[in-house]
């Protein structure tokens, strides 16, 4: 299919098609007209790559797991791997938020005087 065909199945723009064509992500075949020609499974490693992203995965994360071969699939296994591994890194960045928020209050009680027990002035 042309990248038309392929912008249109998967919902995202050619520009994006390119910028994963770029990326290594897609790899589309050349016609002698040096068209852009992809195979049927690359509508669902689109889908994939969409669905990472949402989930919180950036391309280069993407592009490591990416299914090789021509079958395009990951393994349960290795997808509940890779996952728990995401999984980890939003929990750890949950943790740090949550000490960022508290040396942020403690900075505000001990800089602000009209902080009440922990609570910040209103502004107007």
């Amino acid at each position: 299919m042309q990248i038309g065909e392929l912008a249109r199945i998967s919902g995202v723009s050619r520009d994006t098609l390119r910028f994963y064509e770029k990326r290594g992500l897609i790899r589309p075949l050349r016609g002698s007209n040096g068209y852009r020609s992809y195979p049927e499974q690359t509508a669902m490693i689109v889908t994939y790559i969409r669905m990472a992203q949402r989930l919180g995965f950036t391309l280069a994360e993407i592009a490591d797991e990416l299914p090789e071969g021509s079958d395009g699939e990951i393994s349960q296994e290795r997808l509940a791997e890779v996952l728990r591994g995401k999984l980890e890194a939003v929990d750890a960045r949950i943790a740090d938020m949550h000490v960022l928020r508290s040396r942020l209050a403690a900075m505000i009680d001990s800089v602000c005087p009209l902080a009440v027990s922990g609570t910040p002035a209103r502004r107007k």
